[in-house]
This record gives structure tokens, sequence and C-alpha cells, in this order.
């Protein structure tokens, strides 16, 4: 693994340096010697502020490898997006442009993250995102959001409550789809570190039938549950599953779920 680590690293060079127009400020990122946020300009036009490389590596990963598309079905015009953990908006926004006859509703519960998205919205001029400062979880009301690392790009609600842990509202998929204008979902992406167990195995089964798409990044190790629990769930759920591990972290991988 330490050395597929470090081949993917190597391999991710030449993506970063194509796929970003101010390399100048993506360097000073990695440097630390930005003053953060600061706006990356992608080579395809898009534009994102960003606090550190750990964001950077979030927009290289869902902008220019497009992972979650690649990992799942591609994306048609006209689709009901949803998604879970928007953090600053890079699937969100990237997805909004590239496809204008969609909706993408957009869920994110960490404050600073929100705030970013809402303005990497308004920097790209993006108008068919919905976003919503919720955390969709295994409970509604609220829930615990603490940190998983130093990074703010890693929040989680899962796990035991910590003294900086900040308090936020959530719903949970059975009431996010129940919405008249959300009786559908075409596509759903979920990055939310671990909360997809608690997400999917309290979802009704009328719930689950109104998704055709799913691709989320799964974590393994953070509860009781491993990304093998959710691949039987989505099986007898009717759907088809396939998994790619991360060539960095033997715990995440994509998980893709196709309904049959």
């Amino acid at each position: 693994m330490l050395l597929s680590r470090w081949l993917y690293y190597l391999s991710s060079i030449p993506t970063l340096f194509l796929g970003i127009k101010n390399r100048r400020t993506m360097l000073s990122i990695f440097l630390g010697l930005a003053s953060p946020p600061v706006v990356i300009e992608l080579k395809n036009g898009l534009r994102f502020r960003v606090r550190t490389w750990m964001d950077l590596w979030v927009l290289k990963e869902a902008c220019l490898d497009r992972q979650y598309e690649n990992a799942g079905a591609a994306i048609q015009d006209g689709w009901t997006i949803i998604d879970i953990g928007a953090g600053l908006g890079d699937f969100a926004v990237s997805a909004a442009r590239a496809h204008p006859r969609s909706t993408v509703y957009a869920y994110e519960p960490f404050p600073e993250s929100f705030q970013l998205l809402r303005e990497n919205l308004r920097l790209n001029h993006i108008e068919n995102v919905k976003p919503f400062a919720l955390a969709v979880g295994a409970q509604s009301g609220s829930m615990q959001l603490r940190a998983v690392s130093s990074e703010a790009v890693q929040q989680t609600t899962v796990g035991a409550p910590e003294a900086h842990a900040i308090e936020v509202s959530s719903i949970t998929l059975d009431q996010l789809l129940s919405a008249p204008t959300l009786s559908r979902c075409d596509y759903m992406k979920m990055d939310c570190e671990g909360a997809e167990y608690g997400i999917f195995f309290n979802a009704s089964p009328a719930t689950l039938e109104k998704i055709q798409n799913i691709c989320l990044e799964y974590h393994d190790g953070v509860t009781a549950f491993s990304h093998d629990d959710l691949v039987r769930f989505f099986k007898r759920n009717g759907f088809r599953v396939t998994c790619t591990e991360n060539p960095a972290h033997r715990n995440l991988g994509l998980l893709y779920a196709a309904r049959m």
C-alpha cells in the first residue's frame, strides 16, 4: 500500500499542473505560504475559494479526476442530483456547470464549509444548485459534528462527541426524499466521513426505491460496519454494486450502486 500511495501522489502531479491555471497560487498553498482563502482557477474555467492543500486535493479528485462520475454512471443533463457532504462545493459546482438543466441539492453542515460552498456558487455564477446547511444522518433534529482531523474539510457526525464538537441541524434520508420536489433522485454523491452507514441503514425501502444511482466514498474503521456491509445492503435492496479501493488509503474507497 505504501508503494501504491506514493505512485498515486506522483501520478497526481501532472493532473494538478495541467488542470490548474494559476500554478503559483497552487504551489503557495502546498508550501503553506498562502493566506487563505485563495482562489484556484481550473483550466476548464471553474474557480474555487480554498483554505488548505486538502481543499485543493478535493478539487483535484472531484473536478479534475472526476472520481465520482468515473466510478459511477455518466450524469445526464436534466437529472436530479443530491450531494451529501458537499464541502466547499467541488462536486456540486462541477456537476451543475456541466449539466445546466439539472438541479443539484447540496447538503453541508459545517458552517465554514457551507460558507465556502455559497461563495463558490456565486464565484461561478451557478444558479441550479440549492444549498442546505444541514447534516443528513441517522436521526433528525440535531447532531454533534466533530473534526476528523485538523483539516476543516473532514468533519463527521459519528463517533463519541468531543468538547469542541458543534451542534448542527439534521434530517434523515427519508425526510430528504419525502419533499414534493425530491420525489426521485437520479444520482446521489456522498462523502460524509463514516455517516454513510447510519444514513442508509436507517432509510426505508420506499426511500431507497426513489434512488437510481449512488456513488459514495466509504470509510472503514469509523463505525462497527465496513463497506462489505454496505455492499450486502444495497444488493438486498435491488442495486448492483461495484467498489474501487483508494490507492493511498486502505480504509477508503468508492462504492457505486445502480438500481437494476
